[in-house]
C-alpha cells in the first residue's frame, strides 16, 4: 500500500520541486536590431542566473519608440543610441534614474565577398558597384551614421540613386549576404559574429566620421514595479554581461 501513495506524493510536491525563483517572470525587451546577436548570447546566461526570462522584439529604434508613445507592453528599451530614450525620458514614459549607456556600437562598410571593400574605404569614391545598402537613416541610427560618413566623405549625392535602404540594420545586412547589394554600411558587431569562412572584406569606418553611437538602456514606466525587468537592467551592468557584449565588439562603460 505505501508504493501507492508514493505517485500521489509526487504530484502534490511537484510544484515546490521545480528548481528556479519562485517569482521567476518574463522581461519585454524592445532591441535595436544591431544588438540581435548579443541578445541571442545574453539571453540564456540571463535566464540561467536570474530564472527569468526575456522576450524580446527587435526593429529599428525609431520604430520602437512609436510603439512604446503607442502603449506596447515594454519593460525595457535597448536604444541604438541615446536620443530615443532621452526623448522618452522627457515625455514621461521611463523610470526616472534608469538610463545608461549599455554599449557604444561601430559602423563598418562589409561585402559578403573578398577583396570588394580596401582597408581605407576607397571603393566609395570610386563607385564601383551597383549598390550599397544601408538601414533607414530616419529611424535607424545605424542608417544615420552612414550618411554622415558619406557626406563627410563627399560622396553622398553620387551614391544615393545606388542605395538600398533596409527598415533597419538586420535588412541592410541581410541586402549584403544575400548579394542584393554588393556591399552596404552594416554593425560591427554583425561581421564579428560570422564564421570565419564568411567575413568577406571590410572597412572599419574611423569613429571621426560619424556621431558616436553610444546605445542607452532605460527601464520603461510600465515597468516601475517589476523585479524582473530591474534585474535585467543590474544584469546588463554586470560583468559576465559586459564581456559577453565586448566579445562582439562593441565597448562598454567601465
Amino acid at each position: 500500500m505505501p508504493h501507492l501513495f508514493l505517485p500521489f506524493l509526487f504530484v502534490l510536491l511537484a510544484p515546490f520541486l521545480i528548481p528556479g525563483p519562485a517569482t521567476a517572470a518574463d522581461v519585454t525587451v524592445a532591441a535595436a536590431a544591431n544588438f540581435t546577436e548579443a541578445i541571442n548570447r545574453l539571453a540564456p546566461d540571463f535566464e540561467r542566473r536570474t530564472g527569468h526570462r526575456l522576450v524580446t522584439s527587435f526593429g529599428a529604434t525609431g520604430k520602437l519608440y512609436a510603439q512604446i508613445k503607442n502603449g506596447a507592453p515594454f519593460d525595457v528599451l535597448l536604444a541604438a543610441d541615446a536620443a530615443y530614450p532621452r526623448r522618452l525620458e522627457a515625455e514621461r514614459l521611463t523610470v526616472s534614474g534608469t538610463r545608461f549607456i549599455y554599449a557604444t556600437g561601430r559602423l563598418v562598410l562589409w561585402s559578403a565577398r573578398a577583396g570588394v571593400v580596401d582597408k581605407d574605404g576607397a571603393i566609395l569614391r570610386k563607385g564601383d558597384f551597383a549598390h550599397l545598402a544601408v538601414a533607414n537613416p530616419t529611424t535607424a541610427p545605424y542608417g544615420a551614421a552612414a550618411v554622415q560618413v558619406m557626406r563627410r566623405l563627399g560622396v553622398e549625392e553620387r551614391l544615393r540613386p545606388r542605395l538600398v535602404q533596409g527598415e533597419n540594420i538586420t535588412q541592410a545586412f541581410q541586402f549584403v549576404r544575400s548579394g542584393n547589394a554588393l556591399l552596404g554600411f552594416v554593425a560591427w558587431a554583425q561581421v564579428r559574429a560570422l564564421p570565419a569562412a564568411q567575413v568577406g572584406s571590410y572597412w572599419l569606418v574611423p569613429v571621426e566620421l560619424y556621431a558616436p553611437l553610444h546605445q542607452e538602456a532605460v527601464l520603461l514606466k510600465r515597468a516601475a514595479d517589476a523585479p524582473a525587468a530591474r534585474a535585467f537592467i543590474d544584469y546588463l551592468r554586470s560583468p559576465p554581461a559586459r564581456s559577453i557584449i565586448e566579445e562582439l565588439g562593441y565597448t562598454t562603460p567601465r
